[in-house]
């Protein structure tokens, strides 16, 4: 892609209606890499009038075909992997390793899921005299996030084809480069026009815009719940269906019978991975009171070895935050911490030492930390842990469920059946237990302000379709 202000229209490089030029800066320099446009409404009602007019035929797609797009997709994912992985690392600052080896291919994951899903799925199914189909909803907009942006594009963009919908994709505007090559990729599989498409914007503009768009039947969300809700607010006017996948505060329960040697660090490491810019992180550590001074000199240890830098660099654990402004949040929830009376373990404000250039974060540990506290309740998204001693297990239950939040959370005991138990008490829309990794088959999506609605596999293919009922279709008398 040469010229980044384009966007992906009806199977065409299309320019913006107005020229609205936007930087893209690279976190770790400070330095504008690319110059991308900034789309309209005009763009949005071109976008989603392409994307209407190849529903009808699409929609009508078989499921072997669909599966074949898929698979030509992902072969050309693949070929494109290395390009996808730099302008990650270049646009939001993920260390190269990490680009390469997570960011990347768990986009490409999310469309090897659907295939599977798609081969097994029945899209018609008898109840009584009833058939129930499942057909596709229609035009969804997909509006996507800068922290794991082609991990978030995949799975949008992956259940909505299998379900045999249209789309219109809005990527962040602070990371919109990885998108571009992914538009490549859609086109190079040979995806029909007016299947795919993409406009880069802002929120308050291209986003409000497809939200409220009266001929949009979807969409699908991942971001802040402030800006949830406004999407929320808009699509409301036009009573199209809203998947949202928002905050969270998630708590690690480390009953009294873990491995903290264990544990501890890999608790710790998990926090901080992505510059702890993950809404499903463990960020709260939750741990018996009696075993919360061990705990501490084991987070401690693990976050003075956890090396801040150049994400290009072999080594480095911990890039930078993706722009000045996430740095100042950051900086001023590492400072209420200290207000609030924590324990500042390690880390705390500034950058990290002899770093002048770029928006690098000193990975921070409190202890001490009471429940009520902002730091234990506000979701940072920034490399601070909190460490939340607890009396026994059912204080660490009420803790652990006293948030707005509801996304993600681990429980960590050497008894499984102890552990399933407190997983089952958790108001939370996943757990991990004794550091299970991520299901990609299984359902993913929040309780109370962390969203609605399912992402990934048959769930993730499920929100993308609407169920008819045609009553009478078999013989009541067989």
């Amino acid at each position: 892609m040469t010229d980044t202000t384009l966007f992906y229209i009806n199977g065409k490089w299309t320019p913006p209606a107005t020229p609205n030029p936007h930087a893209v800066e690279n976190p770790a320099t400070e330095q504008v890499i690319a110059r991308i446009s900034l789309g309209s409404q005009v763009d949005v009602d071109r976008a989603v009038a392409a994307a209407r007019a190849a529903f009808e035929s699409f929609s009508q797609t078989t499921v072997a075909e669909r599966i074949a797009l898929l698979e030509r997709i992902v072969a050309e994912f693949n070929r494109r992997a290395p390009d996808l992985a730099a302008a990650v690392t270049a646009e939001m600052g993920a260390p190269a390793w990490l680009a390469r080896d997570a960011q990347v291919p768990l986009c490409a994951v999310h469309f090897t899921q659907a295939i599977e899903a798609l081969k097994t799925y029945a899209f018609e199914r008898p109840f009584g005299t009833t058939l129930v189909r499942r057909e596709p909803v229609g035009v969804c907009a997909l509006i996507t996030p800068w922290n794991w942006p082609l991990y978030q594009i995949g799975c949008k963009v992956a259940a909505a084809l299998a379900a045999g919908c249209t789309m219109v994709l809005k990527p962040s505007e602070i990371a919109p480069l990885n998108a571009l090559i992914f538009a490549e990729v859609m086109d190079a599989a040979g995806v029909p026009p007016g299947v795919f498409n993409l406009v880069n914007g802002d929120g308050p503009t291209v986003g409000a815009a497809l939200s409220a768009h009266r001929d949009v039947d979807m969409v699908s969300f991942t971001g802040s719940t402030r800006a949830g809700i406004d999407v929320a607010r808009n699509a409301a006017t036009t009573v199209k269906r809203v998947a949202q996948e928002l905050g969270g505060k998630s708590a690690n329960i480390l009953l009294d019978d873990a491995d903290l040697a264990t544990f501890v660090p890999a608790g710790v490491q998990a926090c901080f991975m992505n510059s702890g810019q993950a809404c499903a992180a463990p960020t709260r550590m939750l741990v018996p009171r009696h075993l919360h001074e061990e705990a501490v000199r084991l987070a401690k240890a693990s976050a003075e070895a956890t090396t801040v830098g150049d994400p290009l660099k072999d080594g480095i654990k911990v890039g930078p935050l993706v722009s000045k402004a996430q740095f100042d949040r950051v900086q001023g929830y590492i400072r209420k911490g200290i207000e609030e009376g924590a324990t500042l373990v390690a880390g705390g404000p500034g950058k990290p030492e002899g770093v002048t250039t770029g928006h690098f974060a000193r990975p921070t540990i409190f202890a001490n930390v009471r429940a009520d506290m902002a730091i234990a309740q506000e979701e940072i998204f920034g490399p601070v842990l909190v460490i939340i001693p607890y009396a026994d297990e059912a204080d660490a239950i009420r803790i652990a469920n006293d948030s707005q939040y509801g996304l993600s959370g681990f429980v960590v005991s050497k008894d499984i059946e102890r552990a399933r138990k407190v997983a089952r008490r958790l108001r939370t829309g996943q757990v991990r237990l004794n550091g299970a990794k991520h299901d990609f088959s299984a359902p993913f999506g929040g309780y109370k302000h962390s969203g609605n609605g399912r992402e990934f596999g048959v769930f993730g293919i499920e929100e993308y379709l609407e169920a008819k009922s045609i009553c009478g279709y078999f013989s009541s008398s067989g």
